[in-house]
């Protein structure tokens, strides 16, 4: 055919031979550049009718006996000298900088080149060259514009494997400006080339011809022993499959008509699975490629991979991959099966800690389950098993999110071909008891929260079975019932709503507590947790308290983003709901609910009244309260719902001070609520002035009143009485509350000075007047004169004489009850005492007359009411008048040790108030006796006083903790002979006292939670303390070794052993909490490196004091220990066989000054190492039925030991010497 010779001849014309041979012989890698030795009059035309002309000799529909070959030979064509023309096209738009015709060259170039390797004959004509065939299969990535790719990697979700590359070094300033230099160009002259559309048009054909000669190729050409061949076959085609969207579904299998390249892409993927290339290799050869499509991560040629974004595409891809696996398993059946775990198994174990990417990925392998039988799928779940308990976190979630998705897919049956040993695998029962519900107990708290939050949502799918096995759970044991009282919020919600556990008010408490957690996010879903049990259980009480105990408070959080959630929550529940009376009806639960809650805000939950100002203040701001919404609330202050109305009326009375409100005040009347009045300026009263004053002074005359109503009056009479002099207000003052305070004495009077008047009191109406008189006393001090008092005081005790107020003088060593048994109830004598503290408030001289009877009543009195006023009087005196209450400081805080929780647990908020405020000062032992609150026996108690330390009062003195530690060993063993330490007065010592062996875990509790709040120097510096204070005292004799010494010396040792004490960046504490999401690999790398540094530093500089500072004070009380035959020996060696786990390999390097003492720790060393294998191989050999089987090997996690477990291998082993050494 002389046009098809005249063509070819185009291409090689003019080339000689050494530039040919030039080629080969640089293997295809560069060219030399030719001057106009080629001439392409048509652009890609030629390419193209080149290809055409080939195409029949590959197809074998060319109609003659002749092959292309003998053609080539028969009219003078090099078959070397065409694939060197072709290289040169190839090789000529793999340059960035290539413009659009030398793209599509390149791309026909390597189309032509993959043809001719398709044509029979091409091996015996030595057409395939290795590096000439991967340059052309790259030839799509080096010629497609990679600029839309390159903006995606900049995208700020990074991989959690990271890219691998390390940072490169510093380099001098010059290098580092000539490199931008040609940064800059670079970028310059890739911004030089533009692609127009029709430019990509023709270059998708052009990629579109290369994958078909590819394909002709496989189908031709065996890649069964040309590995890496069938590897960048794999690899290009991989790349291909997200290369464009693909219109409705793809199908896999045979060629089809159309040209989507990702259906070209997995009709190649296809075509290398088959037993041509490579059977089984072929198969895993393709899904290790497939994998990074599954996980929606991009790997490029080097380096590791790293994520794509979630885009609609990206899914697409994704989905599109699974369904090609599992088109490949039901094509090649059996010997596809082992690679699909593979798979399986690569997907889990390279899946990132990120939830959308873990969802996606629990997806994908629940739907290439189910591709499995029964026994491939059982023996899956028995790995998985094994894969959920694995040490990283990320693996421990993984595993319970596809235990979620399996859940959703109906229960798998056994077989008759199904091992007996694995049946159990396959119920859904597994999955919720063993997977699910046995991450309860996880290490890691977020593993924890998600295990607990999975089980509850086990509820909520379509699968009875899941449902009844975690009924199951709850049905069988008490104990798992209490697990979710420390779990999170949507698990509560989860096995509430289904009724699972039973409402209790411990279970509800928990739940309103997480809108207080210190991670944004679960307050939020505490907050939504809470509108949806309140929807599902809207008339109950309990829900309804617990509700607005959780919502409520939340108005003021730190957190903006909380106070919206928890404004939604009351707009949506109380304000929204208020409508006028006559629209109200009990059917309508919505509105039911609102006054429900309404009526616990007037009542059992009046505490909360603060919090719900602040959602008035912001509702005010947006215009919510309306002339109709007033008429609403007006309507109902007449009904059975009066309480709430008023309550709601009193929230925008102060929170709209603009607002009309004259329909209110003309119906005062009709008033059963004042609350609200305190809030009116006197603008908006008026004529009402007068009118208001005198209601209110005639309900307070009348003493009938509940005690928050007389406090709300009294203040609301204060505020009508505001004048503009102070003068002025006084008088008014003077005149309303000193007729109130002659009221009240002449009642008490009456009540006291008649002999009778204590049997047939009215203890209701004698509180009502002690409160009354203690309010408005504060208001008309002058008002209060020495009878008043003394009638108060009469309450107490009756050995006064109240006629002439010249009774005997109150001695101030003795409490007020002492003068004289009381014949008051105990109620009374409580208003009594807080009466009396407000007197003193007023009167300087009053506090100093009774401040010690308050003191001694802290002792003496037994009865709880009047102790726990006297607590809170003197406390708020303290306030007034500190140096005056100062020295009383110790009896209030002797109080910490009351036998009553409630007055232990008021005092302990009283105090760090006080502290807070700087009031009360760290002096004597008050620093001591609030740290045995951390042992109380109450554990509520234990709890607050732990967070008042931590978070209160820490953060005022972060070295308090430090300051105090040394001699809290002092004090809490009750040893006095230090020349420094515990030197307090001997007031209340034993009742403070952890003194004895029986106290010895509560001191112990007390200092490890000190340590754990220790910083890294303040332990550094806390051991050379010791060291010096504590250990060198008794080397220098300062410290006898007597029975107490012993006590103490072995307890530092123990402390010195405990795992608080040692450094959190030798401890490895920070890199154990696996609650840390993954990083990119880089940083992690970095940030690996950075630690590795930082913990050699601080060893070096720990190690350095510990044999300058502690080796030869540990000699030499070994050496005195021995000669006294003390048993605090073990102790000292028990520290000294923990300390050297750090330095094991030079002990005898540290103890060169007693070789007895380097010889014993060697060999307590060995034994305990030998010990930790034995029960290695004993945990080993508990699960390795399952590793055996193939399951994953959980490795055994022995605990760390302590100084107390180190110590039996020196009471056990009494080795000599001799035999050590020999």
């Amino acid at each position: 055919d002389m046009k098809f010779t005249r063509l070819v001849l185009i291409f090689i014309v003019l080339f000689c031979a050494g530039w040919v041979d030039a080629v080969w012989d640089f293997e295809f890698t560069e060219t030399e550049p030719l001057d106009a030795a080629i001439a392409i009059k048509n652009g890609s035309v030629e390419f193209q009718t080149l290809y055409n002309r080939l195409i029949p000799y590959v197809t074998d529909t060319e109609g003659t006996d002749a092959s292309v070959w003998t053609v080539f030979g028969d009219n003078g064509i090099s078959v070397k000298s065409l694939v060197a023309v072709l290289s040169y096209f190839v090789l000529g738009g793999k340059s960035h900088t290539a413009n659009a015709q030398q793209r599509i060259n390149a791309l026909q170039a390597a189309s032509l080149y993959l043809l001719l390797l398709g044509i029979p004959g091409s091996v015996v004509n030595k057409v395939f060259h290795q590096i000439l065939f991967d340059t052309c299969l790259n030839t799509v990535s080096h010629c497609w514009p990679q600029s839309s790719v390159k903006k995606r990697k900049k995208d700020p979700l990074k991989s959690s494997q990271g890219d691998g590359k390390r940072s490169k070094p510093h380099r001098k300033d010059n290098d580092r400006d000539n490199d931008e230099m040609e940064i800059d160009e670079d970028e310059e002259q890739e911004e030089e080339v533009h692609l127009s559309p029709q430019d990509l048009l023709k270059m998708r054909e052009g990629v579109v011809l290369l994958v078909k000669s590819v394909l002709h190729l496989l189908l031709k050409f065996p890649l069964k022993d040309e590995p890496l061949s069938a590897e960048n076959c794999v690899q290009m085609f991989a790349k291909l499959t997200d290369f464009e969207p693909v219109i409705g579904e793809l199908t896999f299998g045979a060629r089809q008509s159309v040209y989507s390249l990702p259906q070209l892409a997995y009709y190649g993927l296809w075509l290398l699975c088959s037993p041509s290339h490579g059977d089984e290799k072929g198969v895993s050869r393709v899904f290790h490629r497939i994998l990074y499509v599954i996980l929606m991560m991009d790997k490029r040629d080097s380096g590791q991979p790293s994520l794509m974004m979630p885009t609609q595409a990206v899914l697409a891809a994704r989905d599109q991959a699974v369904h090609f696996v599992c088109h490949i398993v039901d094509e090649l059946k059996e010997p596809a099966l082992p690679v699909l775990r593979i798979l399986l198994q690569h997907i889990c174990f390279r899946m990132v800690d990120k939830t959308d990417y873990r969802m996606h990925g629990a997806q994908a392998v629940a739907r290439l389950l189910t591709k499995m039988p029964c026994a491939g799928y059982a023996s899956f779940i028995k790995w998985l098993f094994d894969y959920s308990r694995h040490a990283k976190v990320t693996y421990r979630m993984f595993a319970l999110d596809i235990a979620m998705v399996l859940l959703e897919q109906p229960e798998r049956e056994g077989d008759e071909n199904l091992a007996p040993e694995l049946v159990s695998f396959l119920p859904h029962k597994f999955l919720v008891h063993n997977m699910v519900f046995g991450r309860r107990s996880d290490t890691s708290p977020t593993v924890r929260g998600h295990a607990l939050t999975c089980l509850a949502q086990c509820l909520e799918l379509p699968s009875m079975n899941a449902t009844r096995c975690v009924k199951e759970l709850f049905s069988t044991s008490e104990s798992h019932r209490h697990t979710f009282t420390e779990t999170t919020p949507t698990a509560i919600t989860g096995l509430l709503k289904h009724n699972v556990i039973m409402l209790s008010e411990v279970t509800l408490a928990v739940l309103s507590e997480r809108t207080r957690d210190p991670a944004l996010s679960v307050k939020k879903k505490a907050l939504q947790c809470l509108m949806d049990l309140l929807a599902s259980h809207p008339e109950s009480n309990m829900v309804q308290k617990a509700w607005l105990r959780g919502v409520v408070p939340a108005m003021v959080d730190t957190e903006s983003s909380v106070q919206e959630k928890a404004l939604e929550c009351l707009e949506q529940t109380i304000l929204s709901q208020v409508k006028s009376h006559s629209s109200y009806s009990y059917r309508d639960a919505h509105q039911t609910l609102t006054w429900d809650l309404l009526g616990l805000l007037c009542n059992d939950c009046q505490d909360l009244s603060r919090y719900f100002s602040r959602a008035f203040t912001v509702w005010s701001k947006q215009n919510k309260f309306t002339e109709a919404f007033i008429n609403n609330l007006i309507s109902h202050t007449e009904a059975e719902h009066a309480a709430g109305a008023w309550l709601l009326l009193s929230k925008v009375a102060s929170s709209c001070p603009l607002f009309d409100y004259g329909k209110i005040l003309d119906a005062w009347d009709d008033l059963v609520r004042l609350v609200w009045v305190r809030h009116f300026t006197e603008k908006y009263l008026g004529y009402y002035y007068s009118t208001i004053s005198m209601d209110i002074m005639t309900w307070l005359k009348i003493f009938d009143m509940p005690l928050e109503v007389i406090s709300a009056s009294v203040e609301t009479l204060c505020r009508l009485g505001k004048a503009e002099t102070i003068v002025d207000t006084q008088k008014f003052l003077n005149e309303h509350c000193g007729e109130l305070v002659s009221l009240c004495e002449v009642y008490l009077s009456g009540v006291i000075l008649n002999e009778n008047g204590a049997e047939n009191l009215n203890e209701d109406l004698v509180v009502k007047h002690l409160y009354t008189l203690g309010v408005v006393s504060l208001h008309c001090p002058s008002k209060v004169g020495k009878r008043i008092v003394i009638l108060v005081q009469s309450v107490l005790t009756s050995n006064v004489d109240v006629h002439t107020g010249m009774g005997t003088k109150l001695a101030g060593s003795q409490p007020l009850t002492q003068f004289k048994p009381s014949s008051m109830p105990s109620t009374v004598r409580a208003h009594a005492v807080v009466t009396l503290g407000k007197f003193c408030l007023q009167h300087e001289e009053l506090t100093r007359k009774y401040l010690p009877a308050f003191a001694r009543e802290l002792e003496m009195c037994r009865e709880l009411a009047v102790r726990s006023n006297v607590v809170v009087v003197m406390c708020d005196l303290c306030m007034r008048y500190t140096n005056m209450v100062d020295r009383y400081v110790p009896n209030v805080s002797a109080c910490l040790r009351d036998k009553e929780p409630l007055i232990r647990k008021q005092t302990l908020t009283m105090l760090t108030n006080l502290l807070q405020e700087e009031f009360v000062k760290w002096k004597g032992s008050l620093f001591f006796r609030f740290v045995t609150a951390l042992v109380d026996p109450d554990p509520s108690i234990a709890s607050l006083c732990e967070y008042c330390l931590v978070h209160q009062l820490l953060k005022k003195n972060p070295v308090m903790f430090s300051q105090h530690f040394i001699e809290c060993i002092f004090h809490f063993n009750s040893y006095e002979k230090h020349n420094t330490y515990n030197k307090f007065p001997q007031t209340d010592r034993a009742k403070f006292s952890l003194k004895g062996a029986q106290n010895k875990e509560k001191r112990f509790r007390i200092y490890r939670f000190l340590l754990e709040n220790f910083t890294d120097a303040q332990r550094f510096n806390i051991t050379i303390k010791i060291c010096q204070n504590i250990l060198a005292c008794f080397v220098d004799g300062e410290l006898l070794l007597d029975a107490d010494g012993a006590a103490v010396l072995g307890e530092t040792f123990g402390i010195l052993s405990l795992k608080e004490i040692k450094l959190s960046a030798l401890s490895g504490a920070a890199g154990l909490g696996g609650d840390e999401p993954q990083e990119d690999e880089q940083m992690a790398m970095a940030k690996a490196v950075m630690e590795v540094a930082q913990k050699k530093a601080i060893s070096q500089v720990q190690k350095k004091v510990f044999i300058e500072s502690m080796i030869p004070i540990i000699i030499h009380l070994k050496s005195i220990l021995e000669q006294k035959r003390s048993p605090v020996l073990k102790d000292l060696m028990g520290y000294l066989q923990l300390t050297m786990q750090d330095y094991r390999g030079e002990v005898k390097e540290f103890f060169a000054a007693d070789e007895q003492l380097a010889a014993e720790l060697e060999y307590n060393l060995k034994m305990y190492e030998k010990e930790l294998e034995t029960e290695a191989q004993m945990a080993h050999g508990s699960i390795g039925g399952e590793a055996s089987s193939g399951g994953l090997p959980v490795s055994p996690r022995p605990s760390y030991p302590r100084g107390l477990e180190f110590r039996k291998y020196y009471s056990c082993y009494p080795i000599p010497v001799s035999v050590v050494i020999d």
